[in-house]
């Protein structure tokens, strides 16, 4: 699925939020870019399940190298989604993405649909 063009992810910059229908409920996601790559997750903390960013579209911190949760502090890893401090159980949950033409996409698997309106 479509999502938007790459020139609209900056490395380190502000989050492109869309819905997704993950395990049968419609829940926000986000896409960011980081060293050059375009990564997309749940916008869903894993110590608990509330969105992570501060003000819309904004998750990482000041020097752009971690995801923030502005709840609890929880830090994860920009391109693995992987927990790397603070409160949190595991890792966020990725959305692959594949970049070309200009092109951003996000893909659907088994528990991640488009959200229905």
């Amino acid at each position: 699925m479509a999502l938007c063009h790459s020139a609209d992810l900056v490395d380190g910059g502000l989050a492109l939020a869309f819905d997704v229908r993950y395990a049968g409920r419609t829940c926000r996601a986000f896409a960011i870019r980081y060293r050059g790559q375009a990564h997309a997750y749940l916008n869903r903390c894993t110590h608990v399940a509330m969105e992570l960013d501060y003000q819309p579209g904004r998750f990482f911190d000041g020097t752009g190298q971690w995801l923030l949760c502005a709840t609890h502090g929880a830090a994860y890893h920009p391109g693995t989604g992987r927990c790397a401090g603070g409160p949190c159980r595991g890792g966020l949950i990725k959305i692959a993405l594949s970049e070309n033409a200009g092109l951003v996409r996000w893909h659907t698997a088994h528990d991640l649909q488009p959200a229905a309106f």
